[in-house]
């Protein structure tokens, strides 16, 4: 029996003369994710997308896929049929047979998206339900609670019969809304910020700090595996690794100790956004969640904020506490990855005691002491690219 997921858009059919290009890039998007499962043919009509399934294709891994995709609000997995009454029948008893057997209650819901089959939408419900009451006594017609719900969508070249819609992951279509950089470090924030912003139409580079020997090559890896279980959601994404022992190392021996995470950032953040001009991205994306720790209170932030001289920064959870953004990290399979137990950069030479409350003539004072800008040029130019 052939399949086909009927995909329905999400907020793109809201964009008006714009909407097309929406559309062909959603279309792209879910060509490639599904490229390596197997040949599917993927098409839109009548603001539908069709994803056809050919056989010996696995559909589970093609419906698994396409529940990642941005920009879809909506996936039914369903039968194609001749569009009778009988075909359709035949059709919804076959394909949800086991549905069938099990269910005590149910209903019929038609969607006539071709408006030249000559019975309306609520003529073919109460006919096909009529004959599947009469047909299987245990089941018993029922229009408020039922139990099983079989739809028929009757469109401009075949019926279609599926179980119900179950929901996508919304959002925007990956790459409508620019590129951005995403500071990714091996903790549990930055990936959930990563996938958030995604959400929102993004493609991502990552930028990780490395701090060999302080920081092993097992840490190094585990950033790079959260980096794939993203690319499940943002598709293809280069990995930046910066050297960073030497900078690390010279705030060490040449500022106080409580400023220690303060300049550290404000470094991250000035590699971050030139590497992110350099490959043309139009934001900087971080995990920073408002008084999680010493370095994310308001001061704080503004002071590694203000070394960005040309870049919006993005804190997509800065709003929220941490059990609300390890319920996403679970959703998005980074959890467990995030939690291995391998210090990042973040945690190398922590002080004891952080000041929370920076002053900028402080903060401008320790870095009297460093030559900045040739720290950050030299890390710029010894950057590794990596595609995970």
């Amino acid at each position: 029996m052939k399949e086909v997921l009927l995909l329905k858009c999400g907020e793109i059919v809201l964009k008006g003369l714009n909407r097309k290009k929406f559309e062909d890039r959603l279309l792209g998007n879910i060509k490639r994710r599904l490229k390596h499962i197997g040949d599917c043919t993927v098409t839109m009509r009548q603001s539908v997308i069709y994803v056809e399934i050919p056989e010996g294709v696995d559909g589970d891994a093609v419906m698994d896929a396409v529940l990642k995709i941005f920009g879809i609000a909506l996936i039914c997995r369903a039968a194609v049929c001749e569009k009778t009454l009988e075909s359709m029948q035949a059709t919804a008893e076959s394909y949800l047979a086991d549905r069938i057997a099990d269910a005590k209650s149910f209903k019929v819901e038609t969607k006539r998206g071709d408006k030249r089959f000559p019975m309306t939408s609520v003529q073919v419900s109460q006919h096909l339900g009529g004959e599947l009451a009469e047909k299987y006594k245990h089941m018993k017609p029922d229009m408020h609670h039922p139990e099983l719900t079989i739809h028929f969508e009757i469109r401009d070249q075949y019926a279609f019969v599926h179980p119900g819609p179950v929901q996508g992951a919304g959002g925007m279509p990956v790459g409508t809304n620019g590129r951005a950089a995403l500071l990714l470090s091996g903790g549990i924030d930055s990936p959930v910020a990563g996938y958030m912003m995604t959400k929102r139409g993004l493609e991502l580079i990552g930028i990780h700090f490395f701090s060999y020997p302080y920081t092993s090559d097992r840490a190094k890896e585990k950033v790079f595996e959260l980096g794939r279980k993203l690319t499940a959601y943002c598709g293809r994404m280069p990995i930046l690794v910066v050297p960073f022992t030497k900078i690390q190392e010279e705030i060490r021996d040449k500022c106080h100790e409580e400023l220690f995470t303060l300049i550290m950032r404000r470094f991250m953040m000035r590699i971050a956004e030139k590497l992110a001009i350099q490959y043309e991205c139009g934001g900087l994306i971080t995990g920073e969640s408002l008084g999680q720790v010493a370095s994310q209170t308001m001061p704080a932030m503004a002071v590694t904020n203000a070394v960005c001289e040309t870049l919006p920064v993005f804190r997509p959870v800065i709003g929220m506490d941490k059990e609300e953004i390890v319920q996403i990290a679970r959703k998005i399979d980074t959890f467990e990855t995030s939690i291995l137990p391998y210090e990042d950069c973040c945690t190398v030479f922590t002080p004891k005691h952080p000041n929370t409350k920076p002053k900028m003539p402080k903060i401008l004072e320790a870095e009297s002491h460093l030559d900045v800008e040739a720290l950050v040029d030299e890390a710029v130019q010894n950057t590794e690219r990596v595609i995970v």
